[in-house]
């Protein structure tokens, strides 16, 4: 699966993360993962995810908050990040590769990929906002 030993704790991960768009967290993730392996440990869960994001096999989401999140969907894609309830949405805007020649314009090496995160107040925080 990731160019490693075959692990069902990495593959039940990998699963539960491609099974959803939330962007979860490490304590999530294992939350869920115990549910398949009770005997599963969180160390296991971070050593894992490490892993995994390192190899390229998952996203490790990092918006300034106390935890990293998680997504399974590797393909070039931006996220949205609500300052307010602390959400991470994909965006459906398509990835412009264009930003990787602009940027390699500055002379600071070869582009090989950008990732880009937009924040602000999500519309479901804007409408509880407006129903107060």
């Amino acid at each position: 699966m990731i160019g490693k030993k075959r692990s069902i704790q990495r593959e039940t991960l990998l699963n539960i993360l491609r099974g959803t768009n939330t962007h979860p967290t490490a304590d999530w993730l294992y939350q869920e993962a115990r549910k398949v392996l009770p005997n599963i440990s969180l160390g296991t869960v971070y050593r894992n995810l490490a892993m995994m994001s390192e190899c390229g096999h998952i996203l490790k989401l990092d918006f300034g908050t106390d935890s990293d999140h998680f997504d399974g969907d590797i393909s070039p894609h931006y996220h949205f990040f609500c300052k307010q309830c602390g959400k991470i949405i994909d965006l459906l805007l398509p990835y412009d590769s264009r930003i990787n020649d602009l940027a390699e314009q500055d002379d600071c090496g070869t582009i090989l990929g950008h990732s880009l995160h937009f924040q602000g107040i999500c519309q479901d925080c804007l409408t509880k906002t407006k129903d107060k």
